[in-house]
């Protein structure tokens, strides 16, 4: 089945009208992370600022012919350097947006998450993927398949309201939350089930906002309406999930790699709950979900430049 990337075009067209999201990138030290910042300010959905060893960043750029003239580079020997230089950048009031580069996931998140010089706020931080799936009307919102391994409900609380909230910086209108387990009846002997009935709950008082919550449901009677028509739930989420909140990391990756390589979808990636979106990309990610996952990020921060960021304080 071949994709045709018809809900990631309707991302990037609707940056359009939008100034270039000026964009910290953190040592974009290979031709991947370097090429991809690039080709996102082409397409103008990012104003980078490369942020790593400058003659290093130069090297690269000559050996491929890769043009960054036009943009400026902020020096910084070693990667972690990089990764809090870039944060700087952002809480000195210069970038709306951090995007990782070569480095690894790990450093960047540490400059993150510093209490005293990163990017917290109220929120729990967690990851989305926003999946452009072949065949599928929708795009598909996962949650947290790279940030949290095993979260509490608590931790949950913050990662649906998360994607809740970034559905509707996309533009969705009609957020339809699911929240996934293996079985979509409550069960002592599965905590997941637990959990999804309280969140909920939750969600009918009000401690959730801005979607239409249900689960537990599995996958199949989350997305498919044959599948929860047959099993005789009746839910306006059921069959027509568009957010899909996993039990735990492992779920989650494995869903979202499922999709990927069986289904041939794409996955453009986000983490939330910080100051800023944080742009993860991987160097096997598809020319189409990098620009993707800079215009999602170019989307929530317009949706924070004009909301005052109430959302997060």
């Amino acid at each position: 089945m071949v994709n045709n990337h018809k809900k990631y075009q309707w991302l990037i067209k609707r940056c359009k009208a939008l100034p270039p999201t000026p964009t910290a990138v953190a040592h974009p030290c290979d031709v991947s992370s370097l090429q991809g910042a690039v080709d996102a300010a082409k397409a103008g959905l990012i104003a980078p600022i490369l942020v790593g060893p400058v003659a290093r960043i130069k090297e690269i750029a000559s050996k491929a012919g890769i043009n960054i003239s036009g943009y400026p580079i902020i020096n910084a020997e070693f990667s972690q350097e990089s990764a809090d230089k870039a944060v700087a950048e952002i809480r000195a009031g210069r970038a709306e947006a951090l995007m990782k580069g070569s480095l690894h996931t790990d450093e960047l998140m540490n400059a993150v998450l510093r209490r005293d010089t990163g990017l917290r706020t109220a929120r729990r931080i967690s990851h989305c993927f926003i999946m452009d799936v072949p065949g599928h009307a929708d795009p598909l919102i996962i949650t947290d398949a790279a940030v949290n391994i095993a979260p509490t409900l608590g931790e949950k609380v913050d990662i649906v309201q998360n994607a809740i909230d970034l559905a509707h910086d996309l533009g969705l209108t009609d957020v339809r939350v699911a929240i996934l387990s293996a079985i979509e009846t409550v069960n002592p002997d599965v905590p997941s089930t637990i959990e999804a009935a309280a969140l909920c709950k939750m969600a009918d008082r009000k401690q959730i906002t801005g979607a239409l919550l249900d689960g537990p449901l599995a996958l199949d009677n989350a997305i498919s309406p044959e599948a929860a028509k047959i099993k005789n739930i009746e839910s306006p989420v059921a069959g027509h999930a568009n957010v899909l909140v996993v039990p735990d990391l492992e779920a989650g990756n494995m869903l979202a790699k499922s999709l990927t390589f069986l289904a041939r979808a794409d996955a453009a990636g986000i983490v939330l709950g910080a100051r800023v979106p944080i742009i993860l990309t991987s160097r096997a990610d598809s020319l189409i979900a990098r620009l993707a996952s800079c215009a999602v990020a170019a989307l929530v921060a317009n949706a924070r430049r004009t909301s005052g960021n109430k959302a997060l304080r």
